[in-house]
Formats: structure tokens, sequence, C-alpha cells
């Protein structure tokens, strides 16, 4: 595929030809359930149709697939790697055996490094691939959320579906410990495409957090096209914190689409600083009369990095609420992109929404972006957008230096002040902190 244009129809053949092996007899997936196979081969029809998305299409009118398609994947080989609990440490943020952690290795779930054993009983944490036969009640949303009519890489995903972490927290539960689901690639990874696909279910006044990290042990090209569904019943409370570290010749697509029913709470947290070309999908329909959402991101990029944050917010109901807030960080020739959008129906009147994107360049060939959006067809509403571009303070540099600061230090210093302000916004202050001290390393080591 070196050097195709995403225009030739031709270029999604590969991975028709990828998914045939994928379901071939004897394979991994010939073993799912008649209504799953029968979703992928839709999915799969339909990315054949839909074919990768061109920057004449407005939602990636910033980003180009181009690079993805220089490229050739393979499946993921077993065994699915090497990986040992000591690799892991640096991912865990020190809560190694505190937290309830599902690994998944190459796309594969990794039972020997998981801690999974002491789970409440009103919680259950599975692997898709067993799911499909252990909790078919559960698994039958799958699809149910998110859509791939028109998202190529979501179809592609769904063709592709097989392992991934599935979350059932049951009514009136209150989690106390975080669920983590990593999922981590190792060499093994070199050149193949990984597929995750997540659903997590919260029932009626349930609250928890989830994370899900995507990280690295490699440096090899890879590309991981995750989807991860979410079911708010009437009350629950959802924080979802999203952290994407993966090797910097790696492409990365995520998608997270959350349904909300009435007086839910989705708290969405996107932390993003690796891959050469990244693109994470964050959407969320508010779906029941006072339900809220809110969400916010961090993008840190350098060198020739990508990162692409789409995000909606679907006020489908009156009475709701959300806010966002978004941060950029480019330094070197990176390129950021923000593009949100607001989307108020008729009868979502009493809707209080309130959207911000702020970037800062540290470097005069670093750029962004951004299109914060509203579309509002209800008249009594109150809803502000907006979106800043800008470099360092001179005067802050400046009364810094006085203080007898060198300009080197005074930079980083108003660098993770900038950042500082949407990482206050992460309750778990585990996180919080080593998120605080890879935004301050990052750019230190960078100057």
């Amino acid at each position: 595929m070196t050097a195709v244009s995403v225009e030739r129809l031709d270029v999604t053949q590969p991975f028709v030809e990828g998914w045939e092996t994928f379901q071939s007899e004897g394979s991994e997936a010939a073993g799912a359930p008649h209504w799953v196979r029968s979703m992928q081969q839709a999915a799969i029809e339909r990315f054949r149709r839909l074919g990768f998305p061109t920057m004449k299409n407005e939602d990636w009118h910033f980003t180009s697939v181009a690079p993805i398609l220089e490229h050739d994947y393979l499946l993921v080989p077993t065994p699915t790697g090497d990986v040992q609990r000591e690799d892991l440490a640096p991912f865990l943020f020190g809560q190694d055996d505190a937290w309830h952690t599902a690994v998944f290795v190459n796309g594969r779930f990794a039972p020997q490094l998981s801690t999974l054993d002491d789970l409440p009983d009103d919680v259950r944490v599975l692997d898709l691939a067993h799911a499909w036969h252990e909790a078919p009640e559960l698994v039958e949303q799958l699809g149910k959320i998110t859509s791939y009519d028109e998202r190529t890489f979501t179809a592609l995903n769904t063709a592709f579906m097989y392992d991934g972490a599935v979350v059932q927290i049951d009514r009136d539960a209150q989690v106390a410990e975080p669920i983590h689901i990593v999922y981590v690639v190792d060499a093994n990874a070199a050149k193949t495409m990984l597929h995750p696909r997540s659903l997590i279910v919260l029932g009626r006044n349930a609250k928890a957090t989830v994370l899900e990290s995507y990280v690295a042990l490699t440096d090899g090209t890879y590309l991981t096209n995750a989807v991860t569904e979410v079911a708010l019943a009437d009350g629950a409370t959802l924080t979802h914190i999203r952290i994407q570290r993966e090797g910097m010749r790696a492409y990365h697509v995520g998608t997270v689409e959350a349904h909300q029913s009435r007086d839910s709470h989705f708290v969405s947290f996107s932390f993003a600083t690796g891959a050469a070309l990244s693109r994470t999908n964050i959407y969320t329909s508010l779906d029941g009369e006072g339900a809220g959402s809110t969400l916010n991101g961090l993008y840190m990029l350098n060198g020739e990095q990508h990162c692409d944050h789409q995000t909606m917010i679907e006020h489908a109901q009156p009475n709701c609420f959300s806010r966002e807030l978004y941060k950029g960080i480019l330094d070197d020739r990176s390129h950021g992109v923000f593009n949100g959008k607001v989307y108020v129906h008729p009868i979502a009147q009493k809707t209080d929404g309130k959207q911000t994107n702020n970037t800062l360049l540290l470097s005069d060939t670093a750029h962004v972006d951004t299109k914060p959006q509203l579309e509002i067809f209800a008249d009594d509403v109150k809803c502000t957008h907006g979106a800043t571009v800008g470099r360092l303070d001179e005067a802050a540099l400046f009364y810094l230096k006085s203080r007898g600061i060198n300009r080197r230090t005074a930079r980083e210093l108003l660098t993770y002040a900038f950042a500082a302000d949407v990482l206050e916004t992460i309750e778990l202050e585990a996180v919080k902190q080593e998120l605080e001290a890879m935004t301050l390393s990052r750019f230190t080591i960078a100057r």
C-alpha cells in the first residue's frame, strides 16, 4: 500500500483480505456467536463502500489518513507477546495492587498480568472474547450505542472486533477503587493492526471510575483502532480517563461514544502525547432530562506529531448541561486539530453549554486548526464557545526573569502552568500527579 492515494477504491482491499483471513474456518473469530459474525459481515461491507475518509470530508478536513495507509498491516500473531508484570509498572500510576486492572497485550486479554480477583460482587469485568458466551445479554448492547454507518474506522473496528474489556456496574453500586484497562503493545505488534473493543455499562445510580490506557513497549509501526461504547442508566455517574501514550511511530484512531439517560453524568478526560498520527473522537448523547457531560482534555506534541481531537455533545432532551475544556501544547513542527461541536435539538430547552479550546504554540513552526461549533435549534438556551491560540506571555517571562529565574526555567514553568489548569480537573490524585509530572518533564527534556 505504499504511496497509495486514499481516493482510490482499491485502498480498502488489503483490509478486506485481512478480514477474510480473520473470519476463516479455524480462526479465533470463527467461534463468535452468529449474531456477532453477521454484524462483522455487515460492517466490512459498509467499510468497503465508505472507503477511507479524505480531507474533502468535513470531519477530516485537517487530517490526512494517507500516512496510515503507507504501511502494510498484518493480524496480530499468537502468542500475543512477551510482556512481564514489571514492564507495566511505568503505566500503572503506582497502583499495581490497589486498583482493579485488566491487561490486554497486543489486543488479547492477558489474565496472568491482570488483577481482577477482588472485584465487588456488583461489578463484572470480562474480556470480550469470553463475554460473547458468558454474558450474551450484556454484550448484545455492542453496536447499539455507536454507529458505523458513516464512520470508516468504526466500521473497520466492528468488522475485526474480537477482544477488549467489558465492564458492568450493577445498579446502586459505588465502586471505591478505579478499574484500569491497559492496552499494551510490544515488539510482536510491529506492522499489525489492533482493534480493541470495549463496553462499559453502568446501572441506575451506579458510580465508577474507569481508565483506559494505550501504551507501548516498542517504537515499531502499528495501527491501533479502538472503540469504546458507554451506556449510563438513570442517575449513573462515570468518570472515564483515556490516556494515549503509544509509540512515536505508531498510528492511533480511538472513539469513545456514550449514551446518557436521565440525570446521568459522563465525566471524560483525554490525555494524548504519543503516536506519529492520532485521532481521538469523544461523542456523547444526553438523551435524558437533567443529564450532564464534562469533557476535558490535554494534548502535548513535538517533533512532527499530528494529533486530532473531535468532540460531539448532542443535547437531545431539556434541562441538560455540558462543559468542555481542551488544551494543547505544540512544539517543533507538530500539528494539532480540535473540532468540537455542541448540537442542541429543538426539544432541548433550558440547555446550558460551554465549550473552550486553548492552544499554546512553543515554536514558530507548530500550528493548530481549531473549530469550536454550536448548532442550536432551541430558543431557550445558554450556550457559549470560544478558542484561543497564542505563545508564552512575554510579560510573564520578563516578570519571572526579574525575580532571578532564567529564561529556560521560566518557559518551563509557564508551560506547566498552562497545562495545570486543565489537569486540576482530574479528581483521581494518583493520575493527576503523574500527568503533571509528565507534563513538566516532557518540555524540560525538550529544552
